[in-house]
């Protein structure tokens, strides 16, 4: 700020004033004497007539006036002139409020067709990606609106991305399909003890390939199951395939998921097979393919709603993390120098994976579907029917022997603490 100060005259200086034996004196100059003259009152003034004033503005404060243009949509006319026209309160509420989405209180019972619309202006802004805000503002949607936010998610073989958003995948609630093949978790994995929450209770498709499983971690998942009937009880697709650690016993705490439509065990440590496939068709009621089944395949399960570009950002994110530790090419050249060659010890692994499996041929179940008796089947379905309730008989005498042996050899020690935590 300037300002300008001009004087009547540059002269004047105003009032003298002088204390003479205890007497207070003005001198005048334009009468060049000292006058014994109480003081007169003359209007005081803090600026002079002339003074003027001058605003400069901030420079900063000049530049986000004109960057702030987001209120206006510019598009051009025929004839190539630029137009520009106001943008409607909604959006412009719209953009503020996912600016700050991650003060939201709460948004159960908000309308799901404006709350996608600021989920998307959220994720377009990339609020879902930052540490802390993103994982509030995340937990706010899938509280209110479960599968809605996502219904299906696929992390196969992105181990990366598990370990740095683990939180955020953790978030996620009434999830139908969950995909982790070859991620190599572990039994001990966090989100593994996660599938057991009651959150997860809606996973209908579970795939679990090459992820490094024993018996012990499938006694964990399946504990609250077998003991509760809480957790993985609606599991209608199960995939364990290329987990040798998994043996007989394994298999046995997977026989609690009565609702299992397919199953696949290929490439486990089994011992005896031909005993494991009648126990899994007398006690669940699936059916040996000897054609490898759809219900398998990748393709079936995608990341589906609407974090679909979150996990993409998140992946992205992940992935420009890990860019640097990639480049080595001083690291190659040297070891081509020495006479060296780079480790193949992934490769490797997939080779050993796909000879386990063709060793141990391939061990997918699935249902039969109920066929509809027509007239010419009525006469056999009852002169059968004795014969029938006679296996049905045998069988449950069977199964009840089987689970008898087996109440005090699945719940231990270890199931007992994990269920404590529920």
């Amino acid at each position: 700020m300037s300002c300008w100060l001009h004087s009547e005259s540059w002269l004047d200086t105003g009032p003298i004033y002088v204390r003479e034996n205890g007497k207070l004196h003005v001198v005048n100059q334009g009468a060049g004497g000292i006058h014994n003259v109480p003081p007169k009152a003359r209007p005081f003034r803090l600026f002079s007539r002339g003074f003027s004033v001058e605003l400069c503005m901030n420079r900063e404060d000049d530049r986000a006036r004109r960057q702030r243009t987001d209120h206006f949509i510019f598009t051009y006319t025929k004839e190539g002139n630029l137009r520009y026209s106001a943008k409607s309160l909604f959006s412009l509420v719209l953009g503020y409020i996912s600016d700050n989405v991650d003060h939201i209180d709460s948004l159960i019972g908000f309308p799901e067709q404006i709350a996608e619309k600021l989920f998307s202006a959220a994720e377009a802004r990339q609020k879902f990606t930052e540490p802390v805000t993103g994982l509030r503002a995340l937990q706010k949607f899938t509280e209110a609106y479960g599968n809605l936010v996502l219904c299906s998610l696929c992390l196969r073989n992105r181990y990366l991305l598990i370990s740095e958003k683990l939180e955020e995948i953790k978030s996620f609630r009434d999830l139908m399909c969950l995909d982790l093949s070859c991620c190599k978790l572990g039994d001990e994995h966090e989100l593994l003890e996660h599938l057991t929450k009651e959150a997860l209770s809606s996973v209908k498709r579970l795939l679990l390939k090459d992820n490094a499983l024993s018996d012990a971690g499938l006694r964990r998942m399946t504990a609250p199951v077998r003991v509760l009937k809480k957790g993985l009880e609606n599991l209608l697709v199960l995939d364990l395939s290329c987990n040798p650690k998994i043996t007989d016993v394994g298999i046995g705490y997977i026989l609690c998921f009565k609702k299992l439509n397919c199953l696949d065990i290929s490439g486990t440590g089994l011992k005896d097979v031909n005993a494991v496939i009648k126990r899994i068709q007398t006690q669940i009621g699936l059916v040996h393919s000897e054609v490898p089944l759809k219900e398998f395949d990748h393709s079936n399960c995608r990341t589906e709603g609407w974090a679909e570009q979150t996990v993409l950002q998140w992946e992205q994110a992940v992935v420009e993390a890990v860019k640097p530790q990639e480049d080595l090419r001083s690291r190659t050249a040297a070891q081509h120098f020495y006479g060296k060659t780079r480790r193949t010890e992934e490769a490797v692994k997939c080779k050993l994976e796909e000879t386990e499996t063709k060793a141990s041929g391939n061990l997918q179940f699935y249902k039969e579907k109920v066929q509809n008796c027509h007239s010419p089947l009525k006469k056999e379905v009852a002169g059968s029917h004795e014969s029938k309730n006679n296996k049905k008989r045998a069988l449950a005498e069977q199964e009840r022997e089987r689970t008898s042996k087996q109440k005090h050899l699945c719940l231990t020690v270890e199931d007992w603490d994990l269920l404590n935590t529920y």
